[in-house]
Parts: structure tokens; C-alpha cells; sequence
């Protein structure tokens, strides 16, 4: 009798379709988003060292080309060679603030937390993508070295959150003026979008294609050793 009185519109069976269909994409992107998550921990309890000591190491290697270049362009400017300084200095440092004891200790712990998720995509073992967060890094050492421990607290988590990486496709509904049929449409290409880019992730190539994506651990070993031992010596001198 209800349904004589008010039957159910085409363009309601439309918007049970659509709403049936975000749920459906929300728990697949939650699943594979926590799979995902669950690898990359595990990768990174076993290469913690070696992804912040690359991490540090490329950002200065990054400052010592930006010095150059600009060296080189003043020289030009005066009309003479450029001629590389012995006591080149980079990454400056600010006057380190006080600080007790413990503070200096969790100031650590949130440089060293924060180190690791200094890159949207860090185990993709490809520098072209590593190199899209020497600027966050560098701040990230920037902060550190000054001793604010607040400023360091407020960087932490604006990289923890992902809010760093400006070019990631981040999950937002769509404008609430929009038609309602629009709105979930809406909704749904942009998770559709987020599931491609994640399942795009290195980690989740390797969790869906490897036959034991543990050995995955050795491989990013060797790959941040060779790094780390390149890095050293383009950085030597600075170093010093």
C-alpha cells in the first residue's frame, strides 16, 4: 500500500546504486590501505637506520648542488671561473635552543618518527621519487637542530597526517550545494582514484606479486647500502 502511495522513483533506485557502490570501494581502499600499512611498518622496524641515514645524507648531498649552483652563478656574475670552497657550508644551523633532558629525548624520538614518513612512497627505490621530499627533510633537520621542541611537535605531525605532499590525490567530499546523484558520483571517482594510486605503491606491487614479499627486507637493504655509500662520497667533503 506504501509503495502505491510513494513508489520508488528510477532516480532513487539510482542513489541506492551509487550509495551501495561507495560503501563497497570504502572497504576495499580500507583493506588494501591497511595491508599496505601493516607491510611498510614492518619494512621500516628493520630499516630504520638506514632510511633515516639515506634520508639526511640525500638532503645535504640536495644543499650541497643548491650552494654550488648558486656559487657558480655569482662567479659568473663577476666574470670568473668557479672555484669550489674548502669550507663550504650547508645546511646551516640555528642556534640550538635550551633544553632539558627529557625534552631533547623526545625531540629525537619525533625527528627519528617523522624521518621515516618524509616520502609518500619510500620504498619505491627510485631517487626520482626520493628526491620530492629533500625539501620536507631538510625542514625536518631545520626544526630539529633549532630545539623548538613545539615546532617540531606541529612538523611531525603535518608529515605523519600526509598533509606534506601536496601532489597526493587527498579524500574530500565533494561540495554539499551539489545534486545529491552528483555528490556520489563525485564521491566515487575520487575513491576510485585513491584505490588506483595506492595499489600504484611499491609495497602493494610487491605484497600482491612477490611469492615471499619478505624478501623484500633484503633487496631494500642492499638498496639503501649502496645508497647510503654513494651518498657518503658525494658528500665527503663537506662532511669532513
Amino acid at each position: 500500500m506504501s509503495q502505491d502511495i510513494f513508489p520508488i522513483t528510477n532516480h532513487e533506485n539510482t542513489q541506492e546504486q551509487l550509495k551501495a557502490r561507495l560503501v563497497i570501494l570504502k572497504q576495499e581502499f580500507n583493506a588494501i590501505e591497511n595491508q599496505i600499512t601493516a607491510f611498510e611498518t614492518m619494512l621500516r622496524s628493520h630499516l630504520e637506520n638506514e632510511i633515516i641515514e639515506e634520508h639526511e645524507l640525500n638532503a645535504l648531498y640536495k644543499q650541497l648542488q643548491r650552494d654550488k649552483k648558486e656559487k657558480r652563478l655569482a662567479q659568473k656574475k663577476r666574470g670568473k671561473k668557479f672555484k669550489e670552497s674548502k669550507s663550504l657550508k650547508v645546511l646551516a644551523k640555528t642556534a640550538p635552543e635550551k633544553s632539558s633532558v627529557e625534552d631533547q629525548k623526545e625531540r629525537k624520538r619525533l625527528y627519528r618518527e617523522a624521518m621515516l614518513f618524509t616520502h609518500p612512497d619510500t620504498f619505491s627505490m627510485q631517487e626520482d621519487k626520493i628526491g620530492l621530499a629533500t625539501e620536507i627533510t631538510a625542514k625536518l633537520i631545520e626544526i630539529y637542530q633549532s630545539g623548538n621542541l613545539e615546532k617540531l611537535y606541529n612538523y611531525h605531525a603535518h608529515i605523519c597526517s600526509g598533509n606534506a605532499f601536496s601532489q597526493n590525490i587527498n579524500y574530500k567530499p565533494a561540495n554539499a550545494t551539489d545534486f545529491k546523484d552528483q555528490y556520489l558520483e563525485k564521491e566515487i571517482a575520487e575513491i576510485e582514484q585513491l584505490i588506483i594510486e595506492t595499489k600504484n605503491k611499491h609495497t602493494y606491487k610487491v605484497l600482491t606479486e612477490y611469492e615471499n614479499p619478505l624478501t623484500f627486507v633484503d633487496e631494500l637493504k642492499a638498496y639503501y647500502v649502496d645508497r647510503i655509500f654513494k651518498l657518503k662520497k658525494r658528500t665527503r667533503k663537506v662532511r669532513i
